[in-house]
């Protein structure tokens, strides 16, 4: 008779009868029980192939009153986390199924990675993306080795030409899904964390539509240490796992209204394993808003110079709004999993989150049309050690007497005490300018 522990009752109890699902085209393993040796299997398996990505101690520390340690899964070849399960997925395919081939159709993360892995492994790939797709994520998924096919002006369009070309060709049609052996490779992030930082307090992971990261590394977490506390984080404005939660299933109504600055986790793409691994091992799954990603993102630029995108940034986010206040003194890790950003996303959200950190603000103010008052302005923000961005002068429309120059002004302080300071000085000698509010 073999004698199981309290953790692997829990695995065993929260992946028990649970339907093959029928819309994912995957490994006949789908719904296999997810024990903790399958992830050390997968480790063992995959540790020449992905980044053993450094988990390390960072300067938010102080910042924040608690020992915050990053698992960097951005330095990953293609920039994410994803690139475990992909590559457990692609080794664990028959030899057959690895000669045929095997066809994606989105531009994510997870794509990028079956694009580098099979062409790594020798297998066909083919990626079929939308005409809309940006052309650098393109570029991206060619450089790494796939055949891209462009169809269609949907990603349901894609999808569905997908489908058809594996049905003729005997491709297999991978989607980001819910088998055992994709989370088993995910699950891989929680081993190494346990091994790198000696007494976890607790570890925050990105959650929202793909949760298989977070149920994967909890599966390994609890297992080695049941009081490690593990901690969910999804958007405000898209909380599909805390609503799937409730409703006991995988609620795929939500919409969200931001895919672009989203990315991955604004899809629905878990099923029930990843949904009752969750519901059974993690402790929390909290909230925050897009605010508290974007200061999150410019948090990890400025301390960390990591680049990240809302994915990666999305756990760092719950300590950034506050959310997590037990936390203080804890030893914390947080899984920083993705670092896709696009160029043309980036300069936007920097300048978005200097403004919400209260460090880039505009004012309006009418001065004289005489000569010196103007030099008078600047003189006082260069006193108030203001940088100035940007400066305008109305004289056509402006509302008041004549003679007179309305003055739109855009300048960067060092932080909200700063702003505040500099808010007041101009009160003082300009009585009638007005802010701008964020």
């Amino acid at each position: 008779m073999k004698i199981v522990s309290r953790n692997e009752e829990l695995l065993r109890d929260a992946l028990s009868c649970i339907p093959q699902p029928s819309s994912r085209t995957s490994l006949a393993s789908c719904n296999r029980l997810i024990r903790f040796e399958d992830i050390s299997a997968a480790a063992f398996k995959i540790q020449c192939g992905v980044q053993k990505t450094p988990c390390m101690y960072s300067r938010l520390s102080k910042q924040y009153g608690m020992d915050i340690y990053l698992k960097k899964e951005f330095l990953q070849y293609t920039g994410s986390v994803k690139e475990r399960g992909v590559l457990y997925l692609l080794m664990s395919l028959p030899q057959e199924q690895q000669r045929k081939g095997v066809i994606v159709a989105s531009d994510s993360n997870f794509s990028m990675a079956v694009a580098h892995h099979a062409s790594e492994l020798r297998v066909p790939v083919f990626v079929i993306l939308c005409t809309s797709t940006a052309p650098a994520r393109v570029r991206m998924c060619r450089d790494y080795g796939a055949m891209v096919i462009s169809y269609g002006t949907t990603g349901k369009d894609a999808q569905l030409h997908a489908r058809r070309l594996a049905q003729e060709n005997g491709y297999l049609y991978l989607e980001e899904e819910d088998s055992a052996v994709y989370l088993s490779g995910l699950g891989t992030v929680g081993l190494e964390m346990y091994e790198q930082v000696p007494k976890l307090d607790a570890v925050i992971f990105p959650a929202g539509g793909h949760c298989g990261l977070l149920a994967g590394s909890a599966a390994a977490l609890k297992h080695l240490n049941p009081h490690i506390s593990v901690i969910g984080v999804e958007s405000e404005s898209f909380p599909v796992l805390q609503e799937s939660l409730k409703a006991g299933h995988p609620n795929d109504d939500q919409a969200c209204n931001n895919h672009h600055f989203y990315g991955d986790v604004s899809g629905v793409c878990f099923g029930s394993n990843s949904l009752q691994l969750t519901g059974k091992l993690v402790d929390k799954v909290v909230t925050v808003r897009e605010e508290d990603i974007l200061i999150s993102m410019l948090r990890l630029l400025e301390y960390e110079r990591a680049t990240v995108d809302a994915e990666g940034a999305i756990g760092l986010a719950a300590l950034v709004a506050g959310k997590l206040p037990e936390l203080k003194g804890k030893r914390v890790a947080v899984v920083i999993c993705s670092g896709n950003l696009e160029l043309h996303l980036l300069q936007q959200c920097i300048a978005r989150a200097l403004t919400l950190d209260n460090r880039v603000c505009r004012f309006s103010l009418v001065i004289s049309d005489c000569p010196g008052d103007m030099s008078k302005l600047l003189e006082l923000l260069a006193r108030e050690e203001a940088r100035v961005l940007d400066i305008k002068q109305e004289r056509t429309f402006v509302t008041s007497e004549l003679f007179t120059v309305e003055v739109i002004c855009t300048v960067e302080t060092r932080d909200k005490i700063h702003t505040a300071q500099l808010r007041n000085a101009l009160l003082e000698r300009y009585p009638t300018a007005a802010w701008t509010e964020r």
